[in-house]
């Protein structure tokens, strides 16, 4: 029976309570449905670009982008195949994280759709969502060093099948989805169970493993996107948990959700203010500060901001300058006082 090998680390703990808490406002965020769309279809180029990207492809996101929207593009006929391949995938991901295919769960025949659906095109039909039959190395795509030796071809198929068995028997509360989904990341890629394409499959199969936990967060996220900002200190967080001990390849996946979603996060608070501001003032535009926009995303995110809450927000900045921040924000009519001296507690109008 497969038995991952990790501990619940300080790194991780941190990282999960961030996911945790972006996730809540990302998911009771007031988006208008337009909004909503635009998040996830930026999701998707992100995606798309920095998942085929990391791979070596030469398209840079516009390019990607074009390529999605059905405009002609100069480029490699290989990279421009990636993308549209890699978008099939997505649609994939969707259609099992609806229940609609194998009940819900991550099968092998989900694994090698996955599969083949990442290299249709670019591989020999007959290597396309098929296990390997031939011993492989996998290098690092940045150094060409080689990392590690998956197992004998032979073992490929009992593997998988063991460890899918361990995804779809874990449930939430044994646990945690990101975990299980970074546990799914390694372990595909370690079983490297095809020729070709065995990143960008595994790199799929954990994102709809948080698919299938109810997990998504509205799809506005896009793992790809922080391993591609550095590759080599992804290659060598995979080849961390080489060892068998998964706890620093963990730290590292987690981390990556973390900053992802926070981003996310920062951005949907911006936006909630902007239809809040064009709400209140009549669609009239209207100026903040940096600092202004900060005191906003607090009070939306605690309720109220009053002289306590002033360290904590700006501890560099001296009361009085925070004070005319505030007071140029009531007379802009965007937030009102109520209370008197040190017990003052300012809020949304």
């Amino acid at each position: 029976m497969y038995s991952p090998k990790f501990i619940i680390s300080n790194k991780i703990l941190k990282n999960i309570s961030l996911i945790e808490a972006a996730r809540e406002v990302i998911i009771n965020a007031p988006l208008v449905p337009a909004y909503e769309k635009k998040f996830r279809e930026e999701a998707i180029v992100r995606t798309v670009h920095h998942g085929t990207h990391i791979e070596g492809n030469e398209l840079n996101i516009i390019e990607a982008s074009q390529v999605l929207k059905g405009q002609t593009v100069v480029g490699r006929d290989r990279d421009i195949q990636e993308v549209i391949n890699y978008r099939n995938v997505l649609n994939f991901l969707d259609y099992v994280g609806r229940g609609e295919v194998s009940k819900g769960k991550l099968t092998s025949e989900v694994v090698k759709k996955i599969h083949a659906l990442t290299v249709e095109k670019l591989l020999a039909l007959e290597k396309c969502g098929v296990y390997r039959n031939s011993q492989v190395v996998v290098k690092n795509s940045v150094t060409g060093e080689i990392t590690f030796r998956p197992p004998p071809a032979i073992e490929v198929p009992y593997q998988v099948e063991e460890f899918l068995s361990w995804v779809n028997t874990m449930v939430k509360d044994e646990i945690h989805p990101v975990l299980k989904a970074g546990i799914t990341h390694y372990e595909l890629v370690r079983i490297h169970p095809f020729v070709d394409g065995n990143g960008r499959m595994a790199r799929a199969s954990a994102t709809l493993v948080l698919f299938l936990d109810n997990y998504d967060i509205k799809k506005f996220f896009s793992l790809e996107e922080h391993y591609d900002h550095d590759a080599a200190r992804y290659y060598e967080a995979l080849k961390s948990a080489a060892s068998g001990d998964l706890t620093n390849w963990l730290e590292y996946f987690s981390e990556g959700l973390s900053i992802e979603l926070t981003r996310i996060k920062e951005k949907v608070l911006r936006l909630s203010i902007d239809l809040h501001l064009k709400e209140k003032l009549g669609g009239q535009q209207v100026f903040l500060s940096e600092r202004q926009i900060a005191i906003m995303e607090y009070i939306q995110r605690v309720g109220y901001l009053n002289n306590q809450g002033f360290e904590d927000l700006f501890p560099k900045i001296s009361e009085d300058t925070i004070l005319r921040d505030l007071h140029d924000l009531m007379q802009k009519g965007i937030i009102k006082k109520e209370g008197k001296t040190k017990a003052s507690r300012y809020m949304l109008r």
